[in-house]
């Protein structure tokens, strides 16, 4: 009777014993989908439409919770990573990769290596245009070099705008004239249509339609290798880099605007577990009914997978170290 008492509790344990297993690890869990910044913003609206369908991918079908953690440019959300968050990829956070950057010319104030995070992916890149105002004349990379002098401007040093005119400026000999002290893009592009700037660079997706339409802009060209929705006549900067250094400080650039919408999570994070989250976030970039979202929000979606956004930032941190001087310099 013992014998078989215990025979039959060792029945009962081996055929629980593969249920418990197959349990999946997300079944009856929240993942958080952190945002670096407060409601409202871009970061926060692809972020909130991602928590909306990536759960239905995700095996054990967790509930997704979108928390905002604005600070130091999303660089708050991005360190509390590798402090408090769990590490066993129930946090994702969202950040602005020109973070990347600075993270290279500042490293003891940024204090983050994000070639050494789990890079899930991106939803979109963030494909910048640098564009003359229609009245300058300036109508292509050649009238634009051949200029003496042109205005571009920006709110202050340090901006997005500021960076890749400054690129212009110092990679390519562009004769810019940095105009600051502009209190947003609003008035800019006031002072464009006024004549009192020649032009400016800046997201394609915040050019006003009617510059476009009625043809007031000449686009010059695009900081990105991805086109998107600008028009395919507009050359890629890429394409007037003469040395391999004009190319390595190129492409340190590039990095963050190819990056655009990034989802990161902890080095920590187990290996299966990170390939568990990218193939949902893979599976969300193609979901119909993720798609029919972001459309009716007017998000593109031109999605780059965590081994893609892996290359590219193992090749901005390979750098040299005379490559992220020149950047310092850059953006200073």
């Amino acid at each position: 009777m013992r014998a078989l008492f215990w025979g039959s509790i060792a029945a009962v344990t081996l055929a629980a014993a593969p249920a418990l297993a197959q349990t999946p690890f997300y079944k009856g869990k929240n993942v958080n989908l952190v945002v670096g910044y407060t409601p409202g913003g871009g970061y926060d609206a692809y972020t909130r439409m991602l928590s909306r369908h990536i759960g239905r991918h995700i095996e054990g079908r967790p509930e997704v919770i979108i928390q905002n953690m604005p600070g130091a440019g999303s660089l708050n959300a991005v360190r509390q990573l590798e402090g408090p968050m769990a590490k066993d990829g129930t946090y994702l956070v969202a950040f602005n990769p020109a973070l990347i950057l600075d993270s290279l010319v500042n490293p003891g104030a940024i204090k983050f290596n994000f070639s050494e995070s789990n890079w899930i992916g991106s939803m979109a890149p963030e494909v910048r245009v640098c564009y003359t105002w229609g009245a300058t004349g300036i109508k292509n990379w050649d009238d634009l070099v051949a200029r003496k002098e042109i205005n571009f401007g920006s709110t202050a040093r340090g901006t997005t705008n500021f960076i890749n005119a400054a690129m212009l400026r110092k990679i390519f000999d562009v004769k810019v004239k940095h105009v600051l002290g502009f209190p947003g893009s609003a008035e800019l592009k006031l002072a464009l249509e006024r004549g009192e700037l020649d032009a400016d660079c800046g997201s394609y997706s915040s050019i006003p339609v009617e510059w476009v339409k009625d043809k007031k802009i000449n686009m010059i060209v695009t900081f990105s290798a991805t086109q998107s929705d600008v028009p395919p006549e507009v050359p890629y900067i890429g394409k007037f880099v003469k040395s391999p250094e004009q190319k390595e400080l190129l492409d340190i650039f590039a990095a963050s605007g190819d990056l655009g919408r990034p989802i990161i999570v902890s080095k920590q994070v187990p290996a299966e577990r990170v390939k568990q989250i990218r193939a949902a976030f893979d599976d969300t970039m193609k979901d119909p009914e993720f798609l029919a979202d972001a459309k009716k929000l007017q998000l593109p979606i031109q999605p780059i997978n965590g081994e893609r956004a892996t290359e590219i930032i193992q090749h901005v941190y390979k750098a040299s170290p005379e490559s992220i001087a020149k950047v310092r310099e850059i953006t200073e």
